[in-house]
């Protein structure tokens, strides 16, 4: 698979604007692009998917392992031409606890031997810029840094000298795009609105983004990077491989939350739910007033629900659904987003009322992964179960955790940590997982939505 890395020095420097605009300009060439995202992340997926054609994927060594990048790479990769990879933060930032920088787009870049394009924001830099190259270029061998695209460039003399630096540093320019404050993508408190809540608004974005990298960027030369790579030798991940269902079973309707307060997913969870023998039905909580007919089960995923509690909280007989639901001992899977959902109120505001406790907005952002331990046997985990998650949200749940807490873990200073809620058939917690990095979770589920 031809592939290429679009990576930076730091966050902030174009990496989604580059990454994105050059998925969809490959895309208007006719060019069948598979879209990653190195990382956690939620929302550049889902403006690669609307640049691409195709689901985004992420890549993410913490949560899967590495020993799975390459073969979820390469399930990703099917039928395309190119496989275009977004880095995260700095090119060689990785998990803060760990040495090396695992799950870093340096670390990503070499397991899939891929070349690296690194972004510059090149406001306030000039021959400085042929320094910080070397540096990068040259900090760590096994990591190919093949060329420079420069933004936020000022003016053709700025752009002249900017060359210069990185012919110093023995870099090619695979392309320049010119300051340009209509390539902004309207923010919020956890980053980029969501490309489902910013609607017609989100093509028109990805769209100026593609005419900025058409414009700028060689693209011809990015495709010949792209393919001076190794083939690789690895067999793609399946679903089928890690979930099939005993022969001859029923199967299931999981109904799965989707729409614009619902989309912090992996495209993998749901063909994990469907190797392992469920229909998945997909509802959105905000126009949909009830379940999709037979639901066995929910999926909860994470999102913006603080954002459309009002919404939410009026889907008056939604809510009572899912309760009843949940209360007859349903499996019910929530993470993060779902979890508010699942309480008796969010900012003030009446929601499923399936968990005793209550949300709300605060201004301290919780971020970072956890090696966590299930405390009880739940719909997905038998107790014990150890699993790699991640933390990512600015609401506070009170209390934090139930009578059956759905995790323990340790947190930075050491301190014990209780969080989330087993009860039932419910297992609600902040803590999101990847469902490829634990797939018998998956299956688990369904066979509980099978009795």
């Amino acid at each position: 698979m031809n592939r290429v890395v679009v990576a930076a020095p730091c966050s902030g420097s174009g990496k989604t604007t580059v990454a994105t605009g050059l998925m969809r300009a490959l895309r208007r060439h006719r060019v069948r692009v598979a879209p990653f995202k190195v990382g956690p992340d939620y929302v550049d997926p889902g403006y690669h998917a609307l640049a691409a054609g195709r689901p985004g994927r992420n890549l993410d060594p913490v949560l899967v392992g590495e020993d799975r990048i390459a073969p979820l790479f390469a399930y990703g990769s099917h039928a395309a031409d190119v496989a275009v990879v977004e880095g995260v933060m700095g090119l060689f930032d990785g998990r803060v606890d760990t040495e090396h920088g695992f799950g870093s787009t340096a670390h990503v870049a070499g397991l899939l031997a891929a070349p690296v394009l690194l972004v510059i924001d090149a406001r306030g830099q000039g021959r400085s810029l042929a320094a910080l190259l070397h540096g990068f270029r040259g900090y760590d061998a096994t990591v190919r840094v093949a060329g420079v695209v420069l933004n936020q460039v000022g003016s053709a003399r700025h752009e002249e000298v900017l060359r210069s630096a990185c012919a110093e540093a023995g870099l090619e320019v695979f392309g320049v795009l010119h300051r340009e404050p209509d390539l902004q993508v309207p923010s919020r408190h956890l980053g980029l609105v969501t490309a489902a809540e910013h609607g017609a608004a989100a093509e028109r974005a990805v769209e100026t983004m593609a005419d900025a990298v058409v414009a700028g960027v060689d693209l011809e030369a990015v495709l010949n990077l792209a393919a001076d790579t190794a083939p690789l030798s690895v067999r793609p991940w399946s679903p089928t491989d890690e979930v099939a269902p005993p022969v001859g079973r029923a199967h299931p309707v999981v109904a799965v939350a989707g729409g614009p307060a619902f989309t912090f997913g992996y495209a993998e969870h749901a063909e994990l739910l469907a190797a392992a023998g469920a229909e998945v039905a997909v509802f959105d909580p905000l126009s949909d007033r009830t379940l999709p007919e037979g639901a066995a089960g929910v999926l909860l995923p994470g999102g913006f629900p603080e954002d459309h509690a009002a919404e939410l909280s009026a889907n008056a007989a939604l809510r009572a659904e899912i309760g009843r639901l949940a209360h007859a001992g349903r499996p019910v899977h929530a993470e993060c987003g779902g979890l508010l959902f699942l309480l008796r109120e969010l900012d003030g505001l009446p929601m499923c009322g399936v968990l005793d406790a209550t949300a709300g907005m605060t201004d301290r952002l919780t971020l970072g992964y956890r090696e966590a331990v299930a405390t009880v046997e739940s719909s997905l985990y038998p107790i014990g179960a150890r699993v790699t998650g991640h933390e990512f949200h600015r609401t506070v749940v009170v209390p934090r955790s139930g009578a059956a807490p759905a995790w323990r873990w340790r947190d930075f200073d050491g301190t014990a940590v209780a969080e989330g809620f087993v009860t039932g058939g419910v297992h609600a917690s902040y803590l999101h997982t990847h469902p490829a990095g634990a797939p018998l979770s998956v299956r688990g589920f369904v066979e509980r939505c099978m009795s």
